[in-house]
């Protein structure tokens, strides 16, 4: 299976938990569309059918490969 790199899993993690925290329900009282958009694209990218499974799946796979620091910038001369 293909692993995404761990920084966008990272940020698709971060942006599903704000987004899910402060969006507000759609008409039927279920999750708002860039809520829903978030999980699909979490279920996809960890292999899942479940937002909570794919939630913890994220979680686990970030924990065994943690997000490397980023390469500072070099200056052109």
């Amino acid at each position: 299976m293909l692993m995404p790199h761990p920084a966008v899993l990272r940020g698709l993690l971060d942006e599903y938990e704000a987004t899910a925290l402060h969006e507000p329900a759609d008409d039927t009282g279920g999750p708002g569309p860039r809520t829903r958009d978030l999980a699909y694209t979490l279920c996809v990218s960890t292999g899942t059918r479940d937002v909570r499974h794919a939630l913890a799946v994220a979680r686990r796979q970030l924990a065994a490969r943690p997000v490397p620091a980023p390469e500072p910038a070099v200056a052109a001369d």
